[in-house]
């Protein structure tokens, strides 16, 4: 996925450049002179604000957060970079770059007016999901930042057909600073984060280092569905491994008025049945089929609609 993102970008960006009058294109300019660039398209954008916004660090945001589940996992073509204090009672500004696909000038409309910014993001993905907007979004609050100018809206291009999507990068600022808070606080936290297993490993470097580590540990995360309330329900019974959760299972007499409805899961029987190499089915469970059941086998790629 991600050399898939890093060749539809680099294609993307030199079909704008390729669409854009002759000198009106800037490639990596001086962030410096962004303010009175005369440029309409500019590409690799490298952003980092002289003064970047405070980013407030709260006693109970020292908790651990696994990077992975704050913004995206920072790759090649977004910078996240932050320079938290070591201790939490320093108030000095966290500084945050980032590196934009592309920016797009328009021109003031008028005599005394300023000229509008928006930061342009290129998404190999046909389906977009929030995570894009929100990566769309904190490259509008930092340029913002490096502006001294509101960025209210921002563009993601993606898929096959180049479709082009406005985003009101606005309404998501208030999240993107909460995100900024916990990449903040985890930095300036002296200890490691705990060591979970989530949905974004897969985007991540460290997913191959940190699998084998809670196979080392027997990590109760490696049981796929468990919220994060629940592992820190049993992390403070004292249960941390999947073998430890395994004996919590014990089966009970449901009562006749539940009988009818579904057993709830239980993570513990999962354990159970990994630690004894065996299958347990909850209930006493009954098919019944009627007439010729008929099966389709249907292969495609629902990121593109195509079955």
């Amino acid at each position: 996925m991600k050399s898939q993102n890093e060749s539809f970008r680099a294609t993307e960006t030199e079909r704008l450049l390729a669409e854009t009058p002759e000198g009106e294109a800037a490639h990596a300019p001086c962030p410096v002179n962004l303010k009175t660039g005369k440029w309409r398209l500019a590409v690799d954008v490298a952003v980092a604000p002289p003064n970047p916004p405070r980013i407030r660090r709260r006693e109970e945001a020292q908790v651990s957060v696994t990077p992975p589940s704050t913004l995206n996992s920072p790759s090649s073509n977004q910078s996240v970079v932050t320079s938290a204090a070591a201790s939490k009672g320093d108030n000095s500004h966290s500084a945050i770059e980032s590196l934009l696909h592309a920016v797009e000038r328009v021109p003031s409309g008028g005599r005394g007016r300023s000229a509008q910014f928006m930061p342009i993001r290129f998404v190999f993905s046909n389906t977009l999901n929030r995570d894009d907007r929100l990566l769309l979004a904190f490259d509008a609050y930092v340029l913002s930042a490096a502006l001294r100018r509101e960025i209210a809206v921002g563009k993601i291009i993606h898929g096959d057909d180049h479709a082009a999507l406005k985003v009101k990068t606005s309404l998501l600022t208030g999240e993107v600073r909460r995100r900024l808070e916990k990449i903040a606080a985890l930095l300036s936290s002296p200890a490691p984060p705990d060591l979970v297993l989530n949905r974004h490993c897969a985007e991540c470097e460290f997913q191959t280092r940190c699998r084998q580590k809670a196979l080392e540990r027997d990590d109760v995360s490696l049981l796929a569905g468990m919220s994060e309330k629940e592992r820190h329900k049993l992390r403070s019974k004292g249960i941390f491994s999947v073998t430890q959760l395994s004996y919590t299972f014990r089966p009970r007499r449901r009562p006749k008025r539940f009988r009818d409805k579904r057993e709830k899961y239980h993570h513990s029987l999962k354990a159970l049945a990994i630690r004894e190499k065996k299958v347990h089915i909850v209930g006493s469970p009954e098919l019944k089929i009627e007439g010729t059941p008929v099966y389709l086998d249907v292969e495609g790629l629902p990121d593109r609609d195509f079955y």
